[in-house]
This record gives C-alpha cells, sequence and structure tokens, in this order.
C-alpha cells in the first residue's frame, strides 16, 4: 500500500526560535539564570516533531511558553483566539525571543499546558466553543479523557501544535493513543508538534528531534541517550536492583 504523501515544503511552520541576547536585562535574575536559557543562542526545530527534556526546573516549559506567546499564542493556553489570564503578565522571555517562521503558515493551532488546562477548559464553557471539542463540556470527563477530546476534535490538519506535559494525565495505553493522533496529524496532514515531556513513551515518536535541558545548557541527544529512555528500561529489566538502593537503611 503506497504511503500518503505529507503535505510539506521541507520545513515546518517553526524554523528555529532565536534568543536576542543584547535585550536581555540581566543573565542573573530568572528565567534567564536558567542554565538552558542563559546558553541559548538560536534552537531549530524539527519540521515534524520536536521534544524537550529534562528535569523539573530545567527550562522546558519556560522556553516553550515563550515560544508558544511569540507564535501568537494565549500564554496560558488555548489557540490564538483565547483571551484569558489568571495571573498578571505573560512570560518575559517571550520579551526577548523571535522566532524563524517557515514558508508555510499553520491554518490552525493549540498550547497545550497541563498545569493550567481547568482554566483552558472553564473559557471554552464560557464562550460556548464546546461543539469544537467534541460536543460536552471538558468538565464533564476525566482530565485523561479531556486531553484525548481536545486532540481528537480540536486538533486537525496543517496545524501547529505546542503541548506542556500533555503525559500528566495519560495513562501509558493512552499515550500510544496519542502517538497514534499525532501521527496522522504529520504524515497525512502536515502539521507540527513541540512538546515538552517527561514520558519515555511520547519521546519514542520516530525520526523526531529530542533536546535535553540540562546545567549545561540545551543539547541534542538520541532517544537511547535519554535518562529517562535508560532509567525506564533498567528499571523494568531489575525493579529489585533499584529497591535495594532506594530503600536501603542507614
Amino acid at each position: 500500500m503506497r504511503r500518503k504523501r505529507s503535505i510539506d515544503d521541507g520545513h515546518g511552520f517553526l524554523r528555529a526560535a532565536r534568543l536576542e541576547r543584547e535585550s536581555v536585562p540581566s543573565f542573573d535574575a530568572f528565567p534567564y539564570s536558567i542554565p538552558a536559557i542563559r546558553g541559548l543562542e538560536e534552537i531549530a526545530f524539527n519540521r515534524k516533531v520536536t521534544f524537550f527534556v529534562g528535569e523539573n526546573g530545567a527550562g522546558k516549559s519556560t522556553l516553550l511558553e515563550a515560544v508558544a506567546q511569540v507564535a501568537g499564542f494565549n500564554p496560558e493556553g488555548g489557540s490564538k483566539n483565547f483571551n484569558f489570564a489568571t495571573r498578571p503578565e505573560g512570560s518575559k522571555l517571550a520579551e526577548v525571543m523571535r522566532i524563524v517562521r517557515g514558508v508555510r503558515r499553520e491554518r490552525t493551532g493549540f498550547f497545550l499546558r497541563a498545569e493550567s488546562f481547568f482554566n483552558t477548559a472553564t473559557y471554552v464553557d464560557d464562550v460556548g466553543a464546546t461543539s469544537s471539542y467534541g460536543g460536552s463540556s471538558l468538565h464533564e470527563m476525566s482530565h485523561g479523557e479531556s486531553f484525548l477530546a481536545l486532540m481528537q476534535n480540536r486538533f486537525t490538519s496543517q496545524g501547529l501544535y505546542l503541548m506542556d506535559e500533555p503525559e500528566a494525565a495519560l495513562s501509558p495505553s493512552r499515550q500510544l493513543t496519542v502517538l497514534q493522533q499525532m501521527h496522522q496529524l504529520i504524515e497525512d496532514g502536515g502539521s507540527q508538534f513541540v512538546i515538552a515531556t517527561h514520558s519515555p513513551i511520547l519521546l519514542a515518536y520516530p525520526e523526531a528531534t529530542i533536546y535535553h535541558f540540562g546545567s549545561d545548557g540545551i543539547q541534542e541527544l538520541a532517544y537511547e541517550n535519554t535518562e529517562h529512555y535508560q532509567i525506564t528500561r533498567d528499571f523494568l529489566a531489575a525493579p529489585q536492583r533499584f529497591f535495594k538502593h532506594l530503600f536501603a537503611s542507614d
């Protein structure tokens, strides 16, 4: 069976993001003091999927939020048409970030933030837009069901989708469903994803670019070289070895 060709010009909607270092007020102040941000000049995006990985506080969500805001999305999540805020200001990093766009422009898009998804779901109800999300209030579903409803109903072809820890509410089997949905949107629909995640399942998406955020800055890694893959593999192969170390008494 012949594979359907992607809608693609060789580049994604986002090609890169640049930090205008000369405009940074101080690299000693947050968020510019985060090692991954302090050493940043430019980061290139895979035309299909780019992942941000690293420990909590490494700057993954900080950079993703800034990119989303510069790309025109509501800082707290949603589409470019969403207009709600529960905090007084958006990303400070966005003020000194610039994005490099590809030739194509996305027809649609969404910024999914797990931590503020409740507020996003409330906004959908308030503006009467539930028909675009499966016909039911996202609040009437479990957290995981609402994430899937969003992807299966609101995510469509030729879209730019930025997601911050989408696995937070998803079981392993549902994460596989997300991979399937992503693949359809990418290969048949020409969409592009940028995702901050801790999930070794999502990170396995074929031919994705993976950036590790750490004390040495941002480095591109192969899937098998990520800590997420290695720890999960080693733990599942020999959990007792981990327990012996973790549960050892002083």
